[in-house]
């Protein structure tokens, strides 16, 4: 049976300009207010500047020549030269202002995003990709600062200069106006016509070139599966298959956007030569007012209308784009604060460990409850460990003492208090969590550590690495305490990373710990290393244990067996395994 090619589907998204998400940047702009009205005068000075040397041209022409005043020759030419310099500073400070907004503004887009994602709850991050937040967050923001610090300024400076120069072309000769109108626009209709079917032509590249990363990625990754199946030569055919469907298209774009200087031409010599015409057929009739001079300078004023007409007609190709990328990111600003402290929050202080889940209720999906109805009571300092099958609502748990998720029914306390009643930061203050994979951020060793307490000093967080015995991984490392890590710790073991924020947690000395999965990714070097560093941790607080190793939790004080929407077992390990239940069939296949 031959190899099916999903990668020849593809989905193309046509955007449309949307004149909501626009409005909504003028909240951006308002505190720009004065910089941004100042730079139109500027634009306007400029522009009136522009249209002024095919005047000095005209009379050049006109009058000069013919009186052979070298004089005024000279003082026009000073002039246009002035002019010239004149239009180029005044442009540089407009586009060195234009930028400072752009840049204000994205910024503040920037800033609002990162805020929002801050405080945004897990179920958004669930419901959406990662790519696709990291995408909104750089991408479409970069493209917004380049249409914002860029393309902004030049579609503002093509529309002043097209009134401009239409103002002073209709005080010049309003038969000639009308030829460069009735040249230009219709060649602005076809050449937007044009880019409106390669815009289409590069939404269906764009996802060609999709598919063919999307492809090669999965090659790379996938690998040793590849050479071991033998699939190289099928996968190359199926890369060709793809190149050529993206070469296709390529050719097809080129051979549309070839149209453009042509019909740029056709139009841009019928314009001229129909200005010859009237310029001619006006001196034939005894019009003085129509001379060589005012034909070149209208030629020059062509030039400068038809310009920015077709700059203009590509911008308007790249709002929809753009307005699809405000969508998403103010699609991301809006989203809803799930989880926040509310009005009157308390705040946690001094804390004993006394956890309780009081008939509790819990459905990541509206209707489908992964928790129903459960109740748990923990005493200060005991070791509560969850198992279980996968999915079943171990981790979902534990993340409700965080507040990572709310109940729906029922309440999560710790010392009496519900933790919907507390203010987040004194909450996640007392209950440290133990990731399955600990994450650490670029930056120093000393740096991983204090990351959760500001204000320890370097000799705290040094303390806290030597008391679960971290300090003999540490010192290892070139630079000890100061070594320099890369993203996500790249060049460290598992132990390593999970020594490191052992002593994070240690650091910050908190009143709950949860272990979600700590041990399950440990090298069997530092095993003996990483269960001691435990027991120092655990030791005098409450602490709660997700682990498929059954091993390093036989001595927890109680053990829950997590199905069927809640605690289908419970008790000590000898107890459970008394009972030769579900526990039990756990524990006897797991040896």
């Amino acid at each position: 049976m031959a190899q099916k090619n999903t990668y020849f589907q593809n989905e193309i998204i046509y955007t449309k300009i949307d004149i909501h998400q626009f409005r909504r940047i003028i909240r951006y702009i308002l505190p720009f207010k004065k910089i941004f009205i100042f730079v139109f005068f500027l634009m306007l000075g400029a522009a009136i500047v522009s249209m002024i040397p095919p005047v000095l041209l005209r009379r050049i022409i006109n009058e000069t020549v013919y009186s052979k005043d070298t004089k005024e020759l000279i003082l026009i030419i000073a002039g246009m030269v002035l002019l010239a310099g004149i239009e180029i500073a005044v442009t540089y400070v407009q586009q060195t202002l234009m930028g400072k907004l752009g840049h204000g503004i994205i910024a503040d887009i920037r800033k609002d995003v990162f805020y929002r994602l801050q405080e945004l709850s897990f179920d958004y991050f669930d419901s959406k990709p990662n790519g696709k937040i990291v995408v909104r967050v750089t991408e479409y923001v970069n493209n917004l600062a380049n249409f914002f610090t860029n393309t902004v300024v030049q579609l503002l400076i093509y529309i002043v200069k097209i009134v401009t120069v239409v103002f002073f072309m209709l005080a010049i000769s309003p038969k000639l106006t009308l030829i460069v109108i009735l040249s230009v626009v219709p060649m602005m209709v076809i050449v937007m016509l044009l880019r409106s079917v390669v815009k289409k032509m590069f939404s269906r590249l764009r996802a060609y070139n999709s598919n063919r990363t999307a492809f090669a990625v999965e090659s790379i990754m996938g690998e040793k599966i590849i050479k071991n199946s033998n699939r190289g030569e099928v996968n190359r055919h199926i890369l060709m298959d793809i190149h050529e469907i993206c070469a296709t298209q390529w050719r097809h774009i080129v051979e549309v956007n070839q149209l453009n200087t042509p019909v740029t031409e056709v139009f841009w010599n019928i314009g001229t030569l129909a200005m010859f015409a009237v310029a001619l057929a006006a001196v034939l009739s005894g019009d003085l007012s129509m001379n060589a001079g005012t034909v070149v300078a209208f030629t020059s004023y062509m030039s400068i209308f038809s310009g920015p007409i077709t700059q203009i007609a590509q911008i308007i190709q790249q709002l929809a784009q753009i307005t699809s990328d405000l969508e998403h990111v103010f699609d991301t600003i809006d989203s809803p604060i799930d989880i926040k402290d509310k009005n009157g929050a308390e705040t946690l202080n001094e804390v004993n460990g006394q956890v309780d889940l009081n008939d509790i209720t819990f459905a990541y999906d509206k209707g489908v409850n992964i928790l129903e109805h459960v109740n748990l009571h923990v005493k200060k300092g005991e070791t509560i460990a969850l198992v279980g099958p996968t999915g079943a609502g171990k981790t979902t748990i534990i993340n409700m003492l965080t507040r990572f998720y709310d109940v729906q029914e029922g309440s999560v306390c710790i010392d009496g208090h519900n933790v919907k009643d507390l203010t987040l930061e004194s909450l996640r203050k007392k209950v440290g969590v133990l990731m399955q994979d600990p994450f650490m951020f670029k930056g120093t060793i000393l740096e991983n550590i204090r990351y959760g307490r500001l204000d320890a000093t370097d000799e705290e967080c040094m303390a806290a690495a030597r008391k679960i015995h971290a300090d003999l991984c540490i010192d290892k490392l070139p630079g000890g305490y100061l070594h320099e890590l890369d993203e996500r710790g790249a060049g460290l073991s598992a132990g390593e990373k999970q020594m490191i924020s052992f002593a994070r947690i240690v650091l910050k000395n908190p009143s709950v710990v949860i272990l979600d999965e700590a041990t399950s990714s440990i090298d069997t070097e530092t095993e003996m290393l990483i269960k001691q560093a435990l027991d120092i941790i655990t030791e005098g607080r409450t602490t709660f244990i997700v682990a498929h190793r059954l091993s390093t939790i036989r001595n927890a004080d109680k053990i829950l067996y997590i199905a069927n929407k809640g605690i289908a077992e419970e008790g000590s390990h000898q107890e459970l395994m008394a009972k030769k239940g579900l526990y039990y069939k756990l524990s006897t296949a797991a040896s």
